[in-house]
């Protein structure tokens, strides 16, 4: 919005403001240099300095301040390229404010609008197994078209037991796409394998905590996963998906637990100052040494899946 007041010296100045409504007593004045004159052409070159002012700099920042979101269009389809409708669909972070069902219509879409920046992307539906990618929205006013494709898998619903409990469980089951059996780990199969203790700085605690536990690349090992000099190429497109009996999910990075390849340690922690966790927190934590803030901490941990990008 702006406001043209014509000076009594015979020039012209120009308050702008943003908001429809706003005081112009707080704006400063912007003089168009024009002096006294008795050229008849003066008046019009104000009016038409106005006009340029107007057709390129305020829709410039209407539009910079539209841009913040963006339209995405999540489209699933099978292996045929037939489409998956009612398939469920998790954003991570949620949208907000997001539809009441996260799940595809009958053309196997579903329109999200997102804030510009980088999300983790699961979809599930009967019949097929789930995948799980990620997206970075654009902020840009085109539809961003994300084509999920869904693996045929075992007929019937798919089951996602990790997300349907409510209270902590005493096994820690992990899966990987390196090998088809999963494996299932109680507290007394970690006090088995190679221990590694780490204290670190709790933001929310306000204290420092000392875990033990058994690093995630070991437990990642057991099942085939690339570590060591075998973490490059294709291999480093795999991350993991931890999920907490609360259906609370954090993404980690393969590279990120490779101790190899990364400074740090991620580790299945089971014990906090020499104490077992309790079951606010534990039979099984993961933690993430650093971190500033323990977001991807994830307690009562239940599922550690090791996915694919490819």
């Amino acid at each position: 919005m702006f406001k043209i007041i014509f000076c009594r010296s015979g020039g012209c100045c120009l308050w702008l403001a943003m908001k429809p409504g706003a005081d112009f007593r707080g704006f400063t004045p912007y003089a168009l240099g024009m002096k006294p004159s008795k050229n008849k052409y003066v008046l019009g070159s104000a009016a038409l300095f106005v006009l340029l002012l107007i057709t390129t700099i305020i829709p410039g920042t209407v539009f910079a301040q539209q841009a913040a979101t963006a339209p995405v269009s999540i489209r699933v389809t099978e292996p045929s390229g037939a489409s998956i409708s009612h398939a469920a669909i998790r954003v991570v972070p949620s949208p907000d404010p997001g539809p009441a069902k996260m799940e595809t219509d009958e053309a196997g879409q579903l329109s999200l609008n997102l804030s510009t920046g980088s999300y983790a992307l699961f979809v599930e539906a009967r019949g097929f197994k789930s995948a799980a990618t990620h997206i970075d929205v654009q902020g840009t006013k085109e539809v961003q078209i994300v084509p999920v494709r869904l693996e045929i898998g075992v007929s019937g619903p798919v089951v996602t037991p990790v997300l349907e409990l409510t209270t902590p469980t005493d096994e820690l089951r992990v899966s990987a796409y390196t090998k088809q059996e999963n494996l299932k780990l109680k507290v007394a199969d970690l006090k088995s394998m190679p221990r590694t203790t780490v204290t670190v700085h709790n933001e929310h605690s306000k204290a420092d905590e000392t875990y033990a536990g058994v690093r995630l690349a070991d437990v990642l090992g057991k099942l085939g996963a690339p570590l060591g000099h075998d973490l490059r190429g294709v291999a480093l497109s795999g991350y993991i998906v931890a999920t907490g009996s609360d259906g609370y999910v954090a993404v980690i990075a393969l590279a990120e637990a490779d101790p190899t390849f990364h400074s740090g340690e991620v580790i299945v922690a089971d014990t906090m100052n020499g104490q077992p966790l309790d079951a606010k927190s534990g039979p099984f934590k993961l933690v993430v040494t650093e971190d500033k803030r323990p977001a991807r901490w994830v307690r009562n941990l239940v599922s550690l899946e090791l996915k694919s990008a490819k």
